[in-house]
């Protein structure tokens, strides 16, 4: 079986790659592409050394022979690099908006640079590999696999290890194991709510509603107000945060006078310094950028001074693990449930048919099947629409171009006051030709 990896500059395709062939696919080989060359030549190497050269690593110039003959293809792009969402977050913060690479205004950004690129592959894939599996985690994934399958034919599979976060976190909150439990979860991605675990068929999160000083133990980072969430009854991921609490999370970066991307930009910058000159043993640099990055995350935002560390029970979340997950599920017909990025079909009613909704899906060789979602509470649904709503006018004015479209696709985002506001921002955040 041959993989293929669109994005194969990035810095988390090394691990990636060794979780792949140390699987159960009997993969033959894996080809990776990116647009920069020059990281391309180190990542490729470093995948090579994570790996232990158990399988070919092919580098290319193009994309095309990279996917041609592949089963599945992975697509992770980042348009403009690690300095662009630097920039995004900075021009945000400086609006008074929270600035955060997938939400609100640099979450727009992104998405008017990535939409054009990855609809492109996506039609590339349909005519060189059609049968293939395009599996992204390109972000924001919401809005860049709807633009995808509405635009092209490819076979195209969001996914996003949020879900299986929250999951694992409620579950391990609840002493239950992971695995052997259901979840009732529904919304888009980065915009999700889990709603009930049931193990062994029986209603578990009664517990931590009986016992708020436990619902914190349900996340890595302190987020949410244990006595909100008794209220709504639900366990929101941990994006949700920038929605319910946008001041708490603004005032923080202010505070800290940088975001993440900053912080994510300078320790990608030295790892790949050290790569180029050449360290003692590349695999563990990488070990430490990771968990150094990994420790990072949310810290700015939440004003957390802890690293944040993933738990050695974590069995389910990772980037890596749910892709090896989705393929394994298809490639083997093993119907395994896994929470996805896929068209509606009339799951959620207030949504139309071809809209992009995050939801446990029933995976086999035919691709995920969505489960029924129960009614969704008003709350809820009442932002799931204002946010496809405004990731709808995202995808219009990406592939348009038009300036009022931007404008007023920005305006519709939750997080912005008003018109006068997105056009500021869309002046700050868009170059202009």
């Amino acid at each position: 079986m041959k993989i293929a990896i669109i994005g194969g500059a990035g810095v988390r395709v090394p691990l990636l790659v060794g979780g792949l062939v140390r699987s159960d696919l009997r993969i033959s080989q894996v080809d990776l592409f990116d647009s920069d060359q020059a990281r391309l030549t180190l990542v490729s190497d470093l995948a090579r050394r994570v790996s232990g050269n158990a399988v070919p690593i092919n580098a290319h110039r193009a994309v095309e022979p990279c996917i041609d003959g592949a089963e599945f293809i992975i697509a992770s792009i980042r348009v403009g690099g690690i300095g662009q969402r630097a920039h995004d977050e900075a021009a945000a913060i400086e609006h008074g908006i929270v600035g955060q690479e997938t939400v609100g205004p640099a979450g727009f950004a992104m998405a008017l640079r990535t939409i054009p690129a990855m609809v492109e592959y996506g039609r590339i894939i349909a005519r060189r590999a059609p049968r293939a599996w395009l599996i992204t985690f390109t972000n924001p994934v919401s809005i860049v696999t709807q633009a995808v399958v509405q635009q092209t034919r490819a076979r195209a599979i969001g996914i996003c290890d949020t879900p299986n976060e929250i999951f694992e976190d409620a579950a391990h909150a609840l002493g239950l194991p992971a695995r052997e439990c259901a979840y009732d979860y529904f919304g888009l991605n980065h915009l999700g709510w889990l709603r009930e675990v049931y193990h062994k068929g029986e209603p578990q999160l009664h517990r931590l509603w009986a016992q708020p000083a436990r619902i914190h133990d349900a996340y890595r980072t302190p987020l949410f107000e244990a006595e909100r969430l008794r209220g709504l009854r639900l366990l929101p991921t941990e994006y949700v945060y920038y929605y319910y609490r946008p001041e708490a999370a603004l005032g923080h970066l202010q505070r800290a006078g940088t975001s993440r991307g900053v912080v994510v930009a300078e320790l990608t910058e030295a790892l790949f310094a050290d790569l180029a000159k050449g360290v003692a043993d590349p695999v563990e640099r990488y070990r430490d950028y990771l968990a150094e990055r990994d420790g990072s995350y949310m810290q700015l935002e939440t004003g957390n001074v802890t690293p944040r560390v993933k738990p050695d029970w974590a069995e389910l979340s990772g980037y890596d693990r749910i892709a090896l997950m989705t393929m394994r599920a298809i490639a083997h017909d093993t119907r395994d449930v896994i929470p996805l990025d896929v068209p509606n079909r009339g799951n959620l009613p207030f949504l139309a048919d071809d809209d992009i909704i995050e939801t446990p899906c029933l995976v086999d060789v035919n691709g995920p099947q969505s489960l029924h979602v129960p009614t969704v509470p008003d709350h809820c649904r009442e932002l799931i629409e204002r946010v496809k709503r405004y990731e709808r006018a995202t995808i219009r004015a990406a592939l348009s171009g038009d300036p009022v479209e931007r404008v007023d696709a920005l305006a519709l985002n939750p997080l912005i006051r008003d018109r006068r506001q997105a056009e500021a921002l869309v002046s700050a955040l868009v170059p202009t030709a």
